[in-house]
């Protein structure tokens, strides 16, 4: 089986995506197509003179302006993919996979699915011989999902699936009983899904949860310890700052990725088994009416887009999943016509 294209290395070859650096800096992303052209206002460069050439050559166009050519890492794809909902940025995707220990050959639950960012990480954690199960409410976010995840991989991998539907309810339709290793939960209200996650979850699994306010945050947290079925939950953030380094001049930059969402991360205990009470300080940890109401979805403030937006998106997703296809299915014609 060839590598998927989100894995390929080697020379440049029609259907690749490459990512033209210019001189100063800004990056435009192109797919190799014989006889194209790429057209900015500092020239043309031809689609030829990559098509061959190594990854990481320098390119010039035909006024000797130069551009470094170099495939995109699957960070800078999910950064530039069409979005139907926002994304799992990479930072936050990174402690994903080591809170929740995603390992080659998981079977792993992902809801909801959002635009495939996450998919994609989660996708090349579990390798071929990992199964993901992905959920989502709506089918047009799902759309723009399995568009985004088939334009990476050149096709819809066969160990993924995307299951429409609120989680409660299609979950235990998807999976047996204690056949998941891991859960991974991006959604407003992770905690009215907890019965059937506790249900599909192994002994020892990992459940995380991804969510974007401190309220939020709270309400899960107590959702997770009122089951008696999970370890004490841990929760934290991601913030990521870069640094100048310039000879002597070293200093952080001006401006940083901060506050995206937390993290909160707990373990399925076996059936039956009494968490041993922790000794903590005593705490505020009831909740009234008003803390409920500033709880749910509709008080948070769920971000909307319109649908005129999102038909525009779902449109991209697709034509760009098509034309990868193709460009595989043609990579695949050839390799068997040169086998043969």
């Amino acid at each position: 089986m060839n590598a998927s294209r989100g894995e390929q290395s080697g020379p440049f070859r029609v259907g690749d995506r490459v990512q033209l650096t210019g001189p100063k800096g800004r990056m435009h992303t192109i797919t190799l197509e014989p006889g194209q052209m790429f057209h900015s206002h500092k020239g043309l460069i031809a689609h030829n003179d990559l098509i061959g050439r190594p990854d990481g050559s320098v390119v010039a166009n035909q006024v000797g302006i130069e551009y470094l050519a170099l495939r995109p890492l699957l960070s800078d794809f999910v950064m530039s993919m069409p979005r139907g909902a926002a994304i799992v940025y990479p930072k936050d995707a990174a402690q994903i996979l080591a809170q929740a220990d995603i390992f080659p050959g998981a079977t792993v639950v992902e809801a909801g699915v959002g635009s495939g960012a996450l998919s994609l990480w989660l996708l090349r954690a579990i390798g071929a011989t990992g199964r993901l199960h992905s959920f989502e409410r709506r089918d047009d976010f799902a759309e723009v999902a399995r568009g985004n995840v088939a334009t990476f991989h050149g096709a819809v991998p066969e160990n993924w699936s995307i299951g429409l539907g609120d989680l409660a309810e299609v979950l235990p339709e998807s999976v047996d009983d204690a056949s998941v290793d891991r859960v991974v939960l991006d959604m407003l209200a992770p905690w009215e899904c907890l019965g059937a996650v506790s249900a599909a979850l192994k002994p020892g699994g990992v459940l995380l949860c991804y969510i974007a306010t401190a309220t939020q945050l709270s309400r899960v947290a107590e959702a997770i310890r009122a089951t008696g079925e999970y370890t004490e939950p841990q929760s934290s953030e991601t913030m990521v700052r870069g640094w100048h380094v310039q000879g002597l001049a070293v200093r952080p930059d001006h401006r940083m990725i901060a506050h995206t969402g937390f993290l909160i991360t707990a373990r399925r205990l076996a059936p039956d088994t009494v968490l041993p009470e922790l000794k903590r300080r005593p705490s505020k940890t009831e909740f009234s009416e008003e803390d409920v109401e500033a709880w749910t979805p509709g008080a948070l403030g769920e971000r909307q887009v319109s649908d005129k937006s999102l038909r525009k998106r779902v449109r991209a997703a697709g034509a760009a999943a098509r034309k990868s296809s193709a460009a595989e299915a043609e990579a695949d014609a050839e390799s068997s016509d040169s086998d043969g």
